[in-house]
C-alpha cells in the first residue's frame, strides 16, 4: 500500500474540487475500475453506486457512472445508503463491485470513494494496483454495442431495511420504547427511522432532513450533545447516533450518558457471553480505554489490541477467529451478522442484548468503569523521528511504570504529518494530565534536537 499514488487505507479521500476529488478524476476513475474488473472476469461486469448526501456525490456519481459504462460495465444506482448497505447489496445482487460516495464522518465539503469486493468485503491489493494502472492508461470507450447500461435500484432502500431487521430475531420487537435518531443528516435517514419503527419503537428523529451541506454538521454520532439534550427532554428510554456513512453508531441512555464504542463493545460481550454466543477474543484499538480491558478481563475474556482502523480490526478478527470488536469511536464490527461494520446492525445487537436481559442501558454498562485518558497532539519538525531518541525512551519507560497494573501509555506517530500523538491513561485525572504533560514535553524537547 505504501507505494500507492491514490488509494489510502481507507479508499481515495479529499477535499471536493481538489485533485483527486473532481469530477475529470472521478471518470477516469470509473473507466479503471471497469476496465480492472472486465479484464480480471473476462465477461459482463457489473457495479452498484451508493452515496451518503453531500451535495458533490451527484456530481461523481454522474461522473463513475460514465466512466463505468464507457467500459462496457453495467451499473446499478442505489442513491443515498449507509456504507454497510451498499457492501450488503453489492453481494445480494450478484454484483462484480461495490462503490460508496462519502467522506463518513468528514463535513460537508470532504468527500472521498470506498470500494467493496463482489463478497461485501474490501478490494484486494492486487485489483486496487490494477486500478492504478488503469488511471495512467488511455481513456478508450467500447463499441457502442458494448456500452454499459446504467438503471436506478427502486428498491435498494426495502432490500437493505429486511437484512436489518433479519439481524436479530424473529420474535424480537422493541414495543413500548421511545427511542430517538439522529442520522447526522446523512446516509440513514431514510432508512433508521423505518427499521426501527417496524420493529416497534415509537421513534423520534432528529438529523434527517439532509440539505447537501449539513452532514455531520452538529450532529449525529461525531456531535452528540444535540442527542443527549433531546433523549432527556422527550423522556425517551434511548438514543442512537449514527455518522454521515452509517457506518458508526453511539448510544445514549435515558439520563443523556454516552455510550462509546468501548461500552457497546462491553455490553455486546458481557451477553454474548452470558448467551455462548462469544467467540474468540473481543477486539479493540490502541485507543480502545483501559477500563474495557479490565472489565473484559474480570468476566474471564481477553481483548486483543489492533492498529487503529476498522481494517486492522477485522484483520485481527479474522485471524484470531473473533465475531466482535471494533473502535472507540462507534465503528462495532459483528462478524456472525455480517462482514463489514454497519452503525444499525450494531444498534440492534445491543438493543436485542438489552431486552433479553430485561436491562436498560444504564445498568448493563454499570460493571465497566472507564479510566481517564488524556491525549497530547505534539506536532513539530521532527516529531516523528524523535520516537528514536534516548530521553523519550527514558521518560516513556518512567511513566509507563508509574503507572505498572494501572494503567497505559500510547505514542503514536502520524504517517503523513510530522505529528506525535501521546496518549495516557491512569486512575487519576491529575496524575494522567501530569505525565501525558512530561511525556509530551520530552517529545517537544527532542524534537527541537532532531528536527
Amino acid at each position: 500500500m505504501s507505494q500507492r499514488k491514490y488509494f489510502g487505507t481507507d479508499g481515495i479521500r479529499g477535499r471536493v474540487g481538489d485533485w483527486p476529488i473532481n469530477a475529470e478524476f472521478m471518470l477516469r476513475l470509473g473507466h479503471a475500475v471497469g476496465t480492472a474488473l472486465a479484464a480480471r472476469r473476462g465477461a459482463r461486469v457489473s457495479v452498484v453506486i451508493g452515496k451518503d448526501t453531500r451535495v458533490s456525490g451527484y456530481m461523481f456519481e454522474s461522473a463513475l457512472e460514465a466512466g463505468l459504462v464507457a467500459a462496457g460495465v453495467d451499473v446499478k444506482l442505489l442513491g443515498p445508503m449507509p456504507t454497510p448497505a451498499v457492501a450488503y447489496l453489492t453481494r445480494s445482487m450478484r454484483a462484480d463491485a461495490g462503490i460508496v460516495i462519502s467522506a463518513s464522518h468528514n463535513p460537508h465539503y470532504d468527500n472521498g470513494i470506498k470500494f467493496f469486493s463482489s463478497q461485501g468485503e474490501k478490494l484486494s491489493d492486487a485489483v486496487e494496483a490494477a486500478i492504478e494502472d488503469g488511471l495512467e492508461g488511455a481513456f478508450v470507450t467500447v463499441a457502442s454495442e458494448q456500452l454499459g447500461k446504467a438503471r436506478r435500484v427502486d428498491d435498494a432502500a426495502a432490500r437493505y431495511i429486511e437484512f436489518c431487521k433479519s439481524t436479530v430475531n424473529e420474535d424480537f420487537s422493541l414495543a413500548g420504547m421511545k427511542i430517538v435518531l439522529d442520522c447526522a443528516n446523512g446516509a440513514t435517514y431514510q432508512v433508521a427511522p423505518k427499521i426501527f419503527a417496524e420493529l416497534g419503537a415509537r421513534v423520534i428523529t432528529i438529523g434527517a432532513e439532509p440539505d447537501g451541506f449539513n452532514i455531520n454538521h452538529e450532529c449525529g454520532s461525531t456531535s452528540p450533545a444535540a442527542l443527549q439534550k433531546a433523549v432527556v427532554e422527550k423522556g425517551a428510554d434511548l438514543g442512537i447516533a449514527f455518522d454521515g456513512d452509517g457506518d458508526r453508531v453511539q448510544l445514549v441512555d435515558r439520563h443523556g450518558v454516552l455510550a462509546d464504542g468501548d461500552v457497546l463493545l462491553y455490553v455486546l460481550a458481557r451477553s454474548w457471553r452470558e448467551r455462548g454466543m462469544l467467540r474468540g477474543p473481543v477486539v479493540g484499538t490502541l485507543m480502545s480505554n483501559y477500563g474495557l480491558e479490565r472489565a473484559l478481563r474480570e468476566m474471564g475474556e481477553d481483548l486483543v489490541r489492533a492498529n487503529v482502523g476498522d481494517r486492522y480490526v477485522l484483520q485481527q478478527l479474522k485471524d484470531r477467529g473473533g465475531v466482535l470488536g471494533g473502535e472507540t469511536s462507534g465503528h462495532i464490527l459483528t462478524l456472525d451478522r455480517f462482514t463489514t461494520g454497519d452503525g444499525i446492525v450494531a444498534a440492534l445487537a445491543v438493543l436485542e442484548a438489552l431486552v433479553m436481559s430485561g436491562e436498560d442501558l444504564t445498568v448493563a454498562r454499570a460493571g465497566l468503569s472507564t479510566v481517564p485518558q488524556v491525549m497530547i497532539n505534539v506536532r513539530a519538525d521532527g516529531a516523528r523521528e524523535a520516537l528514536d531518541s534516548e530521553h523519550v525512551k527514558q521518560t516513556c519507560g518512567e511513566v509507563e511504570a508509574a503507572l505498572a497494573g494501572r494503567g497505559r501509555v500510547v505514542l503514536r506517530a502520524s504517517g503523513t504529518e510530522p505529528l506525535v500523538r501521546v496518549t495516557v491513561e491512569g486512575p487519576e485525572e491529575g496524575e494522567v494530565h501530569q505525565l501525558a504533560t512530561r511525556l509530551a514535553d520530552a517529545v517537544k524537547s527532542a524534537a527541537t534536537v532532531t528536527g
